[in-house]
């Protein structure tokens, strides 16, 4: 739980230094940029570790890490945050422990006792009512944006947390890293190669902005998160992340200086009551 924490601290922060970066760069750019620089930092890991090739039977999961997570959430959460506040999209991002645990029950990984759904739906549904209400009663194009990187993160968090059981938390995230250089690579150079004297007026805050979720969103924080998920399972473990939402909007409260309200406070206090009940509830997992 204590690693899980650990991650999720990290990743609460993504929204807010991403939506600083997508101020001033484009979100193609800032989700491929990210995963590049990240594929870098995995490669000398694995060279430092000498870490042996995975198994024949960890590529595909590898390939559904990646698309999840190292391709599909950057890319759709950059492109929401461009249109919505970061504590926004964090409210929307609380749906992950669900849609994580749900992926995992359909994969027959995990089996939550009934009790167990029940604390997970009423999270997800506290989450999805302060959306609404945030958003006048009403979802938009940048909420539909939001709602596909979850169900993108959902996959990505499911399938390497089962693969960091036998492969190793560190080895998971590095391997899904190096695995997307081959695609990102080839899209930054062909996409922005001619156009590199447009990035000399950006500032220095969309740079940091992008720093960070390129060494800790993409890269350290998957070593607390894989780790955690491996050792205490995908649903008990998921369910910490309904914490990330209000991470996410004191961060972008201190930030980007994001309003932080007294509704956002109690609101916070109920979802943790949620986890920390849904925490103490069964979850059987089929041994790796």
């Amino acid at each position: 739980m204590l690693l899980g924490l650990a991650g999720v601290a990290m990743f609460s922060l993504t929204l807010p230094f991403t939506r600083m970066a997508v101020a001033e760069l484009d979100p193609l750019f800032v989700a491929l940029g990210r995963a590049l620089g990240a594929s870098l930092l995995a490669a000398a890991w694995l060279a430092w570790r000498r870490a042996p090739p995975p198994p024949r039977a960890a590529w595909l999961p590898l390939l559904l890490v990646m698309l999840g997570v190292v391709i599909g959430f950057p890319l759709l959460s950059s492109m929401a945050l461009r249109y919505v506040p970061a504590s926004h999209g964090a409210v929307l991002a609380g749906l992950l422990p669900l849609m994580t645990t749900l992926y995992a029950a359909v994969r027959g990984d995990e089996r939550p006792s009934a009790a167990f759904w029940l604390m997970a739906v009423l999270g997800a549904a506290l989450v999805v009512a302060f959306a609404l209400l945030q958003g006048g009663g009403a979802l938009h194009l940048a909420d539909l944006l939001m709602f596909a990187a979850v169900a993108a993160g959902a996959v990505g968090y499911a399938e390497g947390g089962k693969l960091a059981r036998t492969l190793g938390g560190p080895e998971t995230i590095c391997w899904a890293l190096l695995l997307s250089a081959p695609l990102v690579a080839p899209l930054l150079a062909w996409h922005y190669g001619d156009r590199l004297s447009a990035f000399a007026g950006v500032g220095a805050a969309a740079w940091l902005g992008l720093g960070y979720v390129t060494l800790f969103s993409m890269f350290i924080g998957f070593f607390f998160w894989y780790r955690g998920l491996a050792l205490g399972g995908i649903a008990r473990v998921g369910q910490v992340q309904l914490l990330q939402p209000f991470l996410s909007l004191v961060g972008a409260a201190l930030v980007l200086g994001e309003g932080l309200t007294l509704p956002n406070c109690l609101f916070a206090l109920a979802v943790i009551g949620v986890v920390f009940a849904g925490r103490r509830l069964q979850v059987r997992r089929r041994p790796a």
